[in-house]
């Protein structure tokens, strides 16, 4: 790369590191009279589903973006306490693009409400994700977890996901996104409720319909394709077979199949409560 274009390129993109000096604009996390979304993802900083999200959140709100600095997908909720988290603030010429934090989703919605958002959030938002977050996978999701980490700080939280596709139209999907958010805040959900939103690709054009719907537990994806590599060793694939078996019951699985929105709630108290009573009917021992 020519001298030149090296330099216009350091000059379109620019990282600093936390606590140093700037004297340009001023961050994008900033508050104002309008509500303050904590926006975050697991594709990282760059991506541009969090773009589109962003843009289209800041039609009805302050947006403080902080994202992992790099893709994060599946980790869940993970959180890194065995090392030092680092994290850098982004900027796009003079715009302030937001944090990178070298950490997992869950880690950046921690920093983001403790350190880098001028005040309590009103409302986390994770994504927009490439790739649906539906059934099980919302187990394994690093979208969701973090939605799931603002909602352990008692914030309303919403994770957006969109289906994988080539060439994705992300301003549409959080178009779609948004306007779901904003009929679920006309609702006044409780403090820390949890929502899980996806769009499937063919939604994107003419007038979908939104389900709500339960989460899918089937099983899947638990097959792997075996190779072996030029030196002889073996190694696996994860090959997402078999599909999970067709239901009679509605859920996120079988509406997206269909075309359609899917929101479903969310909590994340793994208690059973059925088993509470009968189990405590004992006599237990210790032995």
């Amino acid at each position: 790369m020519a001298e030149s274009e090296e330099a216009g390129r350091e000059k379109q993109l620019s990282i600093r590191p936390a606590g140093s000096v700037h004297s340009g604009p001023t961050s994008n996390c900033y508050s104002g009279p309008a509500m303050l979304v904590l926006l975050t993802n697991d594709d990282g900083i760059f991506a541009p589903g969090l773009a589109a999200m962003e843009r289209a959140l800041r039609q009805f709100a302050d947006v403080c973006v902080v994202a992992p600095s790099t893709e994060q997908s599946g980790v869940g909720h993970a959180i890194t306490f065995l090392t030092p988290l680092t994290a850098k603030e982004v900027f796009a010429g003079e715009a302030a693009r937001g944090w990178a934090v070298d950490g997992s989703p869950a880690d950046a919605v921690k920093l983001g409400i403790s350190e880098f958002c001028p005040r309590r959030p009103d409302l986390v938002v994770s994504g927009i994700n490439s790739g649906l977050n539906a059934g099980i996978n919302v187990l394994y999701s690093g979208t969701v977890a973090a939605a799931i980490e603002g909602a352990f700080f008692g914030i309303t939280s919403i994770a957006v996901s969109l289906e994988w596709d080539d060439h994705p139209d992300y301003d549409r999907a959080a178009e779609i996104g948004s306007g779901v958010i904003r009929q679920l805040l006309e609702r006044r959900p409780a403090a820390g409720s949890l929502f899980n939103v996806n769009i499937p690709t063919v939604a994107l054009g003419g007038r979908p319909e939104l389900r709500v719907v339960p989460m899918s537990v089937a099983r899947y994806g638990e097959a792997f394709e075996r190779r072996v590599d030029p030196r002889g060793r073996s190694y696996w694939w994860a090959t997402n077979d078999p599909p999970p078996p067709p239901s009679p019951q509605e859920s996120d699985v079988t509406a997206l199949a269909a075309g359609h929105v899917t929101l479903t709630p969310l909590e994340y108290d793994l208690t059973h409560r059925g088993s509470l009573d009968t189990l405590a009917e004992g006599p237990w021992r210790v032995e």
